[in-house]
């Protein structure tokens, strides 16, 4: 019986430490401070990979940062594993355009435009990507 408890202990200090990564990493994002912020949300993905919060959050740090390959492989997790997230979708597509993949961006551009038709920014940026991939 102790192995259980003790087994408990550690799963609750793991989860303990991913949020507080998380609330972290999510304080330096919102101050602005980018690339800060991918340090601690870099170890929160590491250990819960599969929470998507975490991953966007980690996506916006790494778009805002500049490295746009990071993001979009974020991204692409995220939309793999809620592919109605909109906003995931949205920054993927921008991410592969910042990248010069204006083909690879059309997609999830359009399916951001078809969840969130109302989105006056995300239809300028799937015309945008159209227009560019015609012209590769």
């Amino acid at each position: 019986m102790p192995s259980r408890v003790c087994a408990t202990a550690v799963k609750i200090a793991r989860m303990d430490s991913v949020y507080d990564l998380y609330q972290r990493g999510c304080r330096l994002l919102d101050h602005g401070d980018h690339q800060a912020a991918i340090v601690p949300l870099s170890k929160a993905r590491d250990l819960e990979p599969d929470k998507a919060s975490i991953r966007e959050a980690l996506g916006r740090a790494l778009f805002h940062a500049r490295r746009y390959e990071g993001a979009a492989e974020e991204f692409q997790a995220v939309a793999a594993k809620t592919p109605t997230n909109d906003y995931a979708l949205f920054c993927l597509g921008r991410a592969m355009q910042l990248l010069g993949r204006h083909r690879e961006a059309c997609k999830p551009l359009a399916l951001a435009c078809s969840l969130r038709p109302e989105r006056a920014d995300y239809r300028l940026y799937r015309d945008r990507a159209r227009r560019n991939a015609e012209l590769a």
